[in-house]
């Protein structure tokens, strides 16, 4: 209750006291480029149900349902050509999380907890991690402030399950500080050395092996 009862006071003061910024960068996306502003996905919380996260659009401008999730290439610089001028600046800052306020507020995400995965990713997640699904996917969590993309997906998943088994209101608040250092340095905004998901779906498709 003190969890969910920070996530709904802090999602809505931050609402309130970003709306100016939010709608600056609203207006900025709209003069950039084609396309709506903000991009909702479908995604996988708290006990595998799905919801639809929503960002700021930092791509050009496709159908979330139409992407090949499984064909699509990891974006690894700025300079990727499916990200707008407004969307590396988004990106670099990570305010493109920011609507994620709105997940928080309704209670579909929480401040802090594990990044909410794809509905395709769903069948790379060993089941020694599935315990990463016991708690509401977060803006921010332990993975997130150990190198975000820069690690590789099943490091990804071994720190949203410690996360899971150690949550608490004190630990959360320790993950809130460190994220703001994270943020500040811009680490790992882009992919890594690590094996991605992708990579480990196809590993595991070679060994003739289905969902781990």
């Amino acid at each position: 209750m003190l969890k969910r009862g920070f996530d709904i006071l802090a999602s809505a003061a931050a609402l309130l006291v970003l709306s100016p910024m939010l709608v600056a960068m609203a207006v900025w996306i709209r003069l950039d480029s084609s396309g709506p502003i903000f991009f909702r996905q479908r995604r996988i919380g708290k006990d595998r149900q799905v919801f639809r996260v929503l960002k700021f659009r930092t791509m050009i401008e496709r159908d979330p349902d139409s992407i090949d999730q499984y064909a699509e290439g990891v974006i690894t610089t700025g300079d990727d050509p499916r990200i707008t001028r407004s969307g590396r600046f988004l990106r670099k800052t990570s305010i493109d999380e920011l609507p994620q306020l709105w997940n928080m507020l309704v209670g579909d995400m929480s401040v802090v907890g594990p990044r909410p995965i794809l509905p395709e990713q769903l069948e790379v997640v060993p089941d020694e991690f599935l315990s990463r699904f016991d708690v509401r996917p977060g803006l921010t969590g332990l993975a997130q402030v150990r190198g975000r993309r820069s690690l590789g997906w099943l490091e990804q998943l071994a720190a949203d399950a410690e996360y899971a088994r150690a949550c608490g209101f004190i630990y959360d608040m320790g993950l809130i500080l460190r994220t703001v250092h994270v943020v500040a340095t811009g680490k790992g905004i882009y992919g890594g050395e690590g094996q991605n998901w992708r990579e480990y779906r196809e590993e595991l498709r070679a060994k003739g092996k289905p969902k781990p």
